[in-house]
């Protein structure tokens, strides 16, 4: 079986190109996302034809689960099928097919070469059911901010106001006054991801605003842990922060592994640019 490594600012990725969909991939994510046994990565991405875009794409962590949104894996994804000829070298568009339905990339390019890629990463939403969480609407532990819900948790004695904002995939968004280096992310980010409100547990993002143009993030990502980046996780703090005034439609998130710009203008979709990689090839034996 042959597969790509591949990375974006740190979040790396295995690929496969596969149409066999009723095969059981938890398994095989588990093993091949080990980084001690295996090839080792943040997760396993599928490259599959698709009935409604020009490819499908699923995503499984490595505890092998299925993530429905993953914004540096569809970059890694859009990078693949274009150094592999599986598009036209004239495309500037392609579609690809998600659990969290049809995203749309654009395709940089400079004298044939791919140098950039935009990731349409669809628009956030508030509900509790979109999220999701547990919580009661109406509650007065929620107070309403332009339709972010700002709700008070307590862990191990730290208390934190987390924003809920849903990319596709759930997330919870807590902005520190302090640099995130120190915030106790090992600690905590495995009690946010398994906290009773949230029935399909939650990605915890801890965040710092610098300026209008700039936020430092760490990530904790669900199902797989602290990740030096992550496309979808960025894009939910960037929509937090513009919620509360904060910073501008345009803004860097800084992360561990790199930089992600994010755009959003308060309404409609989220526009993610970002780095992806190959980083080598290899073969698994299936």
């Amino acid at each position: 079986m042959n597969f790509t490594k591949m990375q974006g600012s740190g979040n790396d990725f295995i690929l496969l190109e596969a149409d066999d969909t009723q095969r059981d991939w938890s398994p095989m994510a588990i093993a091949m996302c080990d980084r001690h046994f295996g090839v080792g990565s943040d997760g396993l991405i599928l490259v599959l034809p698709s009935d409604k875009a020009d490819f499908g794409m699923r995503m499984f962590d490595p505890d092998g689960s299925e993530a429905e949104a993953c914004g540096n894996g569809i970059m890694c994804l859009a990078k693949l099928v274009f150094e592999k000829g599986l598009v036209s070298p004239e495309v500037e568009r392609i579609s690809v097919e998600t659990i969290a339905g049809v995203r749309k990339l654009k395709l940089n390019k400079k004298e044939g070469k791919l140098t950039g890629i935009q990731a349409g990463m669809g628009e956030p939403k508030f509900g509790t059911a979109d999220i999701p969480v547990a919580i009661e609407q109406g509650s007065e532990k929620i107070v309403y901010l332009k339709s972010m819900l700002c709700y008070p948790v307590s862990i191990d004695g730290t208390d934190l106001l987390l924003n809920f904002v849903s990319m596709g995939n759930p997330h919870a968004v807590y902005f520190s006054s302090q640099p995130v280096s120190g915030f106790p992310l090992s600690q905590l980010g495995p009690k946010m991801e398994h906290l009773v409100i949230f029935p399909e547990r939650t990605n915890f993002e801890v965040a710092r605003i610098m300026n209008r143009q700039q936020i430092e993030v760490r990530v904790w990502e669900r199902g797989v842990g602290e990740t030096l980046a992550c496309g979808s996780g960025a894009c939910a703090v960037a929509v937090a922060a513009q919620l509360y005034g904060h910073v501008a439609s345009k803004v860097d998130i800084k992360l561990p592994g790199g930089t992600l710009q994010v755009e959003w203008n308060g309404t409609g979709e989220v526009l993610m640019n970002g780095p992806a990689e190959i980083v080598f090839t290899g073969e698994w034996p299936d």
